[in-house]
């Protein structure tokens, strides 16, 4: 048996293309497997889910700063990036010292089972995904490998070698390449009936494009005439779905079959409760409109939107549960594991705190919580809006702890007075001669009493405000202003209904929302 070619002669992209072949079949197949077994511990759903869990305070903030609500699409990325540059390591290796790029593989593979057997929301079947993906990964390689390594790489050889007959009649890079690009269309091939086969089982949308929500039986007021200024480039008063802003910690979004879901209401109570879809919608439901805001947003951000909600009062259902005097907290679940801590006055007192089935006149977006998700007016949603909500437990913050609690952030959250300017546009080419200043301002369940416009360092002018729908929601404003050429600065500052002013003291996001004035350079031309 004649030896192959030694390996140091083979150029290192030949065999960091290996690497990455046979990642690709092998995270293919992952995929594949999970749409049948487990769609929510696919490999690239567990790894980018273990590191969200694992991510510190300043790299969610850093992620959300960057990319805002593409924060997840940018985790991908990253993920693939990092995963084909092992891919190509471990080609190196496993080609130059065997087997070391197999335990490459199989090292990865392994975390990403023990990241996906221990997340909150794993199922048995949880760790089979990434297993698979790794063994897959690693036997190509091994054959990938071998391939290249039979190969002829460089001149004729000696025609007394023993090897001679078998360079002429091994593999050459062409078929090299072929095997290859086959492993390579085979992982693709794979990854797409994936996620052809997810769709397919779930087809949530299907489901919630065929729900019909049940008449409110307290509708919601109209907006009132005077909410809406019409203002080019002012964000509207009512946030439609497809621009309301999301951040969670769900990778792979949960698809629910509303038959499926219930919600369990635990803990300190007198009588434990569960409730279903059916038994929710029966219920006498109600319609209001609530400003939900991140407490990521920076000072003058997006991440902060206006719906009318339909859903059914939490502080009714907590009466049926009878919870302990003791009890301080409610600690609502996710079905993805995420957990947000409540003060319990908030889902008890007069406000509009719902559990929510719809969303601007129709079932929630499956991205914003469907079935059901929480609205709480006044709180951030960190530690209020928690989406594809399955359970409340009635506790006390001195012996539970929610998803961001343990990573540093504040327990409560109350929703501090903000306002941010929103035209003239930081790109608009401004003209000199009469224009306007607007914004939007809010502290939800406070509300808005005013809002103030500084140009230039000079006098605080006080703005117009919009006619708000209710303290619940954020409020149009504007003022007028002949613009002089030259470069200008703007500030605005909102005053509350108790007649806080909002600060001009800069505060980070973390640990409990930004702080400070929204300032806007503009420059007009003559």
């Amino acid at each position: 048996m004649s030896a192959p070619a030694p390996s140091g002669r083979i150029p290192r992209p030949l065999a960091a293309l290996a690497g990455v072949a046979a990642v690709v079949l092998g995270a293919g197949l992952g995929e594949a497997v999970a749409a049948l077994v487990a769609p929510a511990s696919s490999p690239f759903a567990a790894i980018g889910g273990g590191l969200i869990d694992a991510a510190p305070p300043w790299a969610k903030d850093a992620a959300i700063a960057l990319f805002g609500t593409g924060d997840k699409v940018a985790l991908l990325v990253g993920i693939a990036v990092v995963l084909l540059a092992l891919a190509a390591i471990a080609g190196v290796l496993e080609v130059r010292r065997p087997p070391w790029g197999r335990v490459l593989f199989a090292a990865v593979g392994v975390g990403g089972a023990i990241v996906a057997a221990t997340r909150s929301d794993a199922g048995l079947l949880a760790w089979i995904p990434s297993v698979i993906a790794a063994a897959a990964a690693a036997a190509t390689l091994w054959f990938l490998a071998g391939r290249l390594r039979a190969a002829p790489v460089g001149g004729a050889p000696d025609a007394d070698s023993p090897s001679a007959t078998a360079a002429t009649t091994a593999p050459d890079r062409r078929t090299f390449l072929v095997y290859s690009g086959g492993a390579v269309a085979v992982g693709i091939l794979a990854a797409f009936v994936g996620a052809v086969r997810t769709t397919g089982t779930v087809a949530v949308d299907a489901i919630r494009s065929a729900l019909r929500l049940p008449t409110p039986a307290v509708a919601a007021p109209p907006v009132p005439t005077g909410a809406e200024l019409d203002l080019p480039g002012l964000a509207r008063v009512i946030t439609p779905n497809e621009a309301f802003y999301r951040i969670d910690t769900a990778l792979v979004v949960p698809e629910i079959d509303p038959a499926d879901w219930s919600l369990r209401i635990h803990g300190m109570v007198a009588r434990e409760i569960t409730l279903t879809w059916d038994e929710l919608l029966a219920l006498p439901l109600r319609e209001s409109v609530t400003t939900l805001a991140c407490v990521s947003n920076p000072v003058g951000g997006d991440l902060i939107g206006n719906a009318k909600w339909l859903g059914y009062p939490i502080r009714e259902l907590l009466a049926r549960a009878e919870p302990s005097a003791d009890a301080d907290m409610v600690l609502s679940w996710s079905i993805d594991g995420f957990s947000a801590s409540t003060p319990i006055e908030a889902l008890t007192d007069e406000r509009e705190s719902i559990l929510a089935v719809g969303m601007n006149g129709e079932p929630l977006p499956v991205e914003h919580g469907f079935p059901v998700r929480m609205v709480v007016p006044g709180l951030y949603g960190y530690v209020s809006a928690t989406k594809w909500v399955t359970e409340l437990e009635v506790t006390r913050f001195d012996r539970k702890q929610a998803y961001w609690s343990t990573r540093g952030w504040s327990e409560r959250g109350p929703i501090k007075l903000q306002s941010r300017i929103d035209v003239p546009r930081r790109e608009q080419g401004l003209r000199a001669g009469d224009t306007v200043i607007a914004g939007m301002a809010w502290q939800q369940h406070v509300g808005i009493a005013g809002v103030q416009v500084q140009i230039d360092d000079g006098p605080w002018q006080d703005a117009t405000l919009a006619t708000a729908i209710s303290d619940d929601t954020w409020v149009q404003w504007s003022l007028p202003w002949t613009a002089t050429p030259g470069d200008h600065l703007l500030r605005c500052r909102a005053v509350s209904a108790t007649g806080d002013v909002q600060t001009a003291d800069r505060a980070a996001v973390a640990p409990d929302g930004a702080t400070g004035y929204h300032e806007r350079f503009v420059q007009v031309f003559t």
